[in-house]
């Protein structure tokens, strides 16, 4: 079962009584206005099945679209067609439901439902007869995927996930969503609804209405001026809710299935530090080692794969997205300047590794996803067999089976392997008799091998559009590793996805959401511009180029033109307001929360520049979030820091002269967990740097609210104001 990873508060229209039959998995939904329905949800996570090549008896309007996961379904017998207006008003003219289909090309159950279902020729009969059925790419799109998400999570307890399956009319006004559905059970629910549509308009109407304002009041914000409720008691209650449901055994929250959420752990960090927490700082700890020691970690080629199947991080959904690995490439590099753990620049190099050889684009960008899937199984170029181990290993292979748990008793599916440890190689090494050194060597040794065996497998299909917003995150990832590491090759990186985004990212100098050559390119969202900002204010830092400041506040001033919405004081998703709802993302999903990254974003501009008003539209987006954020702390880790931002001493830290830049970088080398850490190389009039250049000199500034210590030479001694301040 795919869960939600967020929670949606909502104001209930309607009650369920939800009785689950443990034969075929299905939901009954009780009485809603005098109407019984009976829906058939099974819900479960996401990845595409191989393609072959044949004759096709079928092609349908998707042939004509670039996405990887539309032009899948291109020969299928159903008439599918991309998201239009034009789609919706042909349904209105020809008196017909809308069908609409959400996935993404590396959703296994996506696949599934579109091997069993939609190839088959009886099912798509029913559909193109009374359906017009639309194919969305929720990574193209993921503000229709949000909106329908919001309404599936709305009548299931927050269960959602892919493939997402609504049933809407003409106006777009959902009347059935579901997630995956065996041939038989999505062959009643077309005809079921169908039925309902054409002999009792009006309870559809009134059901669709009903679901409708539930997702506008989910969307709905309330502004706040009380700042008072912005406290470092909010934060700490929020902690201690958040805290009983830590698996401190395991790392992560509890549960069945274990998602890596970088945004959860990142701000965990800087508030166990600073609010000196020994429980969270080893809890972050723990978290981190256990996902780099589990299967859900690719031991051998490098990067995270999705989430875990289980509690323990051993067995992974295989999937790999670029979101995932550019955050957690930030993660543990933030980590390492705190744990001084030598493991976790090991792991940063191998997710660089793996991004650089197996996701970029030869054009600068990087890749969306890699498939889970290969020669249509699960895992298949993952997994390992004993046989095949040993064969390649030979004589160490008693070793690396002990390491690596290549064990009868744990042995996955097929008598394969998933290569996890369950102790620490400090331990390992005493338990095994072998140095740390030795150890050292036969893993990098093993790894070498086994990559070359695995080139020569079938290798999953990646899904090659490049999606802005995620590549802002991969430009944080660099830039963060450069700080950490002092690496220059982090910095090209971060700078050179940067110059292919400012280069094909943008359509008549507005910013699009995704790029592949020759697509049809949407307007940018905005995740897109938040993260960029983002991205682009940490390269600022990093170089102290101003141009990446310029770059910045011009796409500020363009979100406030597209996105600002006056009566929440937030900002849409979309600058186009052409769905049943706008949408306001407030909460964190797998990446942060779009809002939460703006208003960080007002909050360095604001000091960068001493603009007050900047520092109050942040404040102010905080505040009306406080309720949420106390409640619901895992889903607003991305407000949370922003709390701490203002309610500990937030310093400015400021170099300024010709030998800035390596001062800088010294400074970055630091665990500095609440201030703005900048620098100019020339005169600048800049409020920061304003009258404080001198030729023969550079200077370090440690400032908090105006207020600056003498400066400094040294980094040591700049640290040491710190400690004091």
């Amino acid at each position: 079962m795919m869960s939600s990873i967020w929670h949606c508060p909502i104001k209930w229209y309607f009650r369920f009584y939800i009785s689950v039959c443990p034969m075929t998995y299905q939901f009954s939904i009780s009485r809603f206005f005098g109407l019984v329905f009976l829906l058939p949800l099974l819900f479960s996570s996401c990845k595409e099945k191989a393609t072959t090549d044949k004759q096709h008896k079928f092609t349908n309007a998707l042939i004509d679209e670039t996405s990887p996961y539309l032009l899948q379904h291109a020969h299928n017998p159903v008439n599918w067609r991309a998201w239009t207006q034009e789609a919706l008003d042909d349904a209105k003219k020809e008196n017909k439901l809308v069908l609409v289909s959400i996935g993404y090309s590396s959703c296994h159950w996506c696949h599934v439902m579109e091997e069993e279902t939609f190839e088959d020729e009886e099912v798509a009969k029913i559909m193109n007869e009374n359906f017009i059925s639309i194919k969305v790419d929720r990574e193209e799109r993921p503000d229709i995927d949000q909106i329908y998400q919001i309404a599936i999570q709305m009548i299931n307890n927050n269960e959602g996930g892919w493939p997402l399956n609504a049933i809407v009319l003409p106006n777009g006004k959902p009347i059935y969503l579901g997630t995956y559905h065996t041939k038989e059970q999505w062959s009643q629910v077309l005809v079921r609804m169908s039925k309902l549509y054409h002999e009792d308009p009006e309870k559809a109407e009134e059901y669709a209405d009903g679901l409708a304002n539930g997702i506008q009041d989910v969307n709905s914000i309330t502004p706040s001026s009380d700042f008072k409720n912005i406290s470092k008691k909010t934060l700490v209650e929020s902690i201690e809710n958040w805290k009983q449901n830590w698996d401190l055994e395991w790392g992560g929250d509890l549960g069945d299935q274990k998602f890596m959420i970088p945004v959860n752990l990142s701000f965990l960090l800087d508030y166990a530090v600073l609010n000196n927490d020994a429980l969270a700082k080893a809890h972050v700890k723990n978290t981190l080692d256990k996902m780099v020691m589990g299967g859900v970690y690719d031991h051998v080629g490098g990067g995270f794969f999705r989430y875990s199947t289980d509690a323990q991080w051993k067995i992974p959904h295989f999937e790999k997205m670029l979101y995932d690995n550019a955050q957690l490439l930030s993660l543990y590099s933030k980590a390492y300047t705190v744990y001084k753990d030598l493991n976790y620049r090991k792991i940063v190099l191998e997710i660089a590794g793996f991004l650089e050889r197996e996701m970029k684009n030869v054009e600068g960008g990087y890749y969306a996803a890699i498939d889970s899937e290969s020669e249509g199984e699960e895992g298949e170029y993952y997994i390992w067999q004993a046989e095949e181990l040993k064969e390649v290993l030979k004589e160490d292979i008693d070793l690396f089976s002990k390491y690596y748990n290549v064990q009868t008793d744990k042995v996955w599916e097929n008598g394969t392997y998933v290569l996890h440890n369950l102790i620490d190689d400090k331990a390992f090494s005493k338990t095994n008799k072998v140095s740390i050194a030795d150890l050292n060597t036969a893993k990098t040794q093993w790894k070498k091998v086994l990559l070359e065996v695995r080139k020569k497998r079938v290798v999953p299909k990646t899904d090659d559009k490049i999606i802005i917003s995620w590549n802002a995150l991969l430009i944080n990832g660099f830039v963060d590793a450069y700080k950490a590491f002092g690496q220059k090759e982090f910095l090209d990186r971060a700078e050179g996805i940067f110059e292919f985004i400012r280069e094909k990212g943008f359509r008549k100098n507005q910013l699009v959401h995704s790029y592949k050559k020759n697509s049809k390119r949407s307007d940018g969202f905005l995740e897109d511009y938040a993260f960029l900002i983002d991205a682009s204010l940490n390269l600022y830092g990093a170089t102290l180029k101003s141009d990446y400041l310029d770059f910045a506040m011009k796409l500020n001033e363009q979100v406030e033109t597209k996105f600002a919405d006056a009566p929440s004081g937030m900002y849409t998703f979309s600058e186009n307001q052409e769905l049943i709802s706008k949408i306001i993302k407030t909460d964190d999903g797998f990446w942060p929360s779009p809002n939460a990254v703006m208003a960080h974003n007002l909050f360095r501009l604001g000091h960068i520049n001493y603009d007050t008003e900047l520092l109050k539209k942040s404040t102010a987006m905080l505040s009306a979030m406080v309720p949420m954020v106390k409640m619901y702390a895992s889903n607003y880790s991305k407000w949370n820091s922003l709390v701490i931002h203002n309610t500990y001493p937030f310093y400015e830290i400021v170099v300024v002269g010709k030998n800035a830049l390596p001062l800088i970088q010294s400074l970055n080398q630091e665990y500095i967990a609440n201030a703005l850490v900048i620098g100019s190389t020339l005169e600048s009039e800049l409020p920061l740097f304003k009258g404080r250049y001198i030729d023969d000199n550079t200077f370090i500034y440690v400032c908090q609210n105006s207020t600056c210590k003498l400066p400094v030479a040294t980094v040591e001694e700049a640290m040491a104001q710190l400690e004091k301040f």
